[in-house]
């Protein structure tokens, strides 16, 4: 199936790994959208992301603390529920969101590099460069050049210190005064960007995904989602402030694809505009990368555990081989026909579906078993759910059709499954979770 190479990932190279993952479309693509629904306190959007992506955490943490493995979620939700059409379901889920996180990588990419030629983003441009940017990434991998350790750990540095760097010269330069106050928050505004900001912090899952490479996974999992959600909390404050800081709110909303850059001109002037393009354009890239050989791995998981079916279509290879290619067809269709308002809302409904799914599992069937703590559970799930009603809510109030496309998306996957799993129940499993 896939190499796995135990203890080949450090405790520093699992946090970048975590950071790089998540310091990306989120920051990126994410800080207009999220202006745009909270209005002037899209900043404490990222605080209420922060905690509730630190209950979600919880569980995460004592699964992987208990069962590092290669699986990940997949793993945690084939314990939590056996070989089901809802583990099943579910894991496929989490690869949809994955892939649906690349394509809005992909696009911001477009957004960005437009940006820096001086050209207003959109039309076909920008699926045409989202989708050239998926094709290199899928060269990268196919060619075999991955190296987790010392390459992600440069270039988490790169732009963890490259944006925080941009966050506190555009700070200091605004004199620390926030612009983005004209305009009005609804509560129910507030609570839906608060699922794009969740969105922004989910890349810990990477993390959890690779638990059977880490060095003493048993302890060093957890401490890496930990340390990454800390960093990022912390990078993604001192932008939302320097953002708000260089831009009036309706600019903000404006430039949302591409706030960032939109932010260091007036601040930064047009060396930082250039060099936050740049920077842009670095984390998008190496954050597709990555990403792209997550989900090629989780789908060949997730085919050797007898939960999704497996086609070669005369393809030559292994089973991972064939994976990132369905990956990167998908991604490469999301990026054509979705824009980066329509993928980001997609990506929420997919991830917060999949997370209740999982703290339920947990709750119900192993948190004895683990030793996790009932209460952290529920109020996990009373988060999301109340996260993914108001964003719900939000989104049928102004794009219906994402809602439809969303729901039948969803039940389409567990029909599948469900079919697919009478027809060929899966042998009785190996133990893969086992350390």
């Amino acid at each position: 199936m896939s190499d796995y190479t135990k203890d080949s990932i450090t405790l520093p190279g699992a946090v970048a790994m975590g950071t790089g993952v998540m310091i990306g479309a989120g920051i990126l693509a994410l800080t207009g959208q999220m202006a745009e629904l909270a209005g002037p306190l899209f900043p404490l959007s990222f605080v209420a992301g922060a905690i509730v992506t630190a209950f979600s955490a919880y569980t995460y943490i004592k699964m992987s603390n208990a069962y590092p493995s290669a699986g990940g979620i997949a793993m945690i939700l084939a314990k939590a529920y056996g070989p089901t059409t809802v583990a099943a379901g579910a894991s496929l889920l989490m690869a949809l969101s994955m892939v649906i996180n690349e394509s809005l990588v992909a696009r911001t990419f477009a957004s960005y590099t437009l940006r820096g030629f001086g050209v207003e983003p959109g039309g076909w441009p920008v699926p045409l460069l989202g989708v050239g940017l998926i094709v290199f990434a899928w060269l990268v991998n196919v060619s075999g050049n991955r190296s987790v350790g010392l390459f992600s750990i440069l270039m988490a540095v790169l732009k963890v210190g490259g944006i925080a760097v941009f966050g506190v010269s555009a700070l200091w330069v605004g004199g620390f005064s926030f612009e983005a106050t004209s305009g009005e928050s609804e509560p129910g505004g507030v609570l839906a960007s608060v699922a794009l900001a969740i969105l922004a912090f989910k890349g810990f899952t990477t993390i959890t995904n690779s638990g059977a490479e880490i060095t003493e996974p048993h302890r060093n999992v957890g401490r890496a989602i930990i340390f990454s959600i800390l960093i990022c909390v912390v990078v993604y404050l001192l932008v939302a402030f320097a953002v708000g800081s260089s831009l009036p709110l309706d600019r903000i909303i404006d430039a949302k694809d591409y706030a960032l850059a939109e932010a260091a001109e007036p601040s930064l002037g047009q060396i930082g505009f250039y060099l936050t393009v740049a920077l842009a354009i670095v984390a998008t890239a190496s954050g597709l990368i990555a990403s792209v050989f997550a989900v090629s791995r989780m789908l060949a998981m997730l085919t050797d555990m007898q939960l999704i079916p497996h086609r070669h279509f005369k393809m030559p290879g292994k089973i991972q081989d064939h994976t990132l290619v369905y990956t990167v067809v998908v991604a490469a269709v999301l990026t054509i026909f979705f824009d980066l308002n329509r993928i980001a809302s997609l990506g929420v409904f997919f991830y917060l579906v999949m997370d209740v799914l999982i703290h339920w599992g947990v709750f119900r069937n192993l948190r004895h078993e683990i030793e996790a703590r009932g209460w952290i559970l529920l109020i996990a799930i009373a988060f999301d759910a109340i996260v993914l009603s108001a964003f719900a809510a939000m989104k049928w109030r102004t794009d219906p059709t994402i809602v439809v496309i969303a729901v039948l998306g969803m039940v389409s996957v567990f029909l599948f499954e469900g079919v697919f799993l009478r027809r060929n129940p899966p042998a009785k499993q190996h133990d893969h979770h086992r350390p």
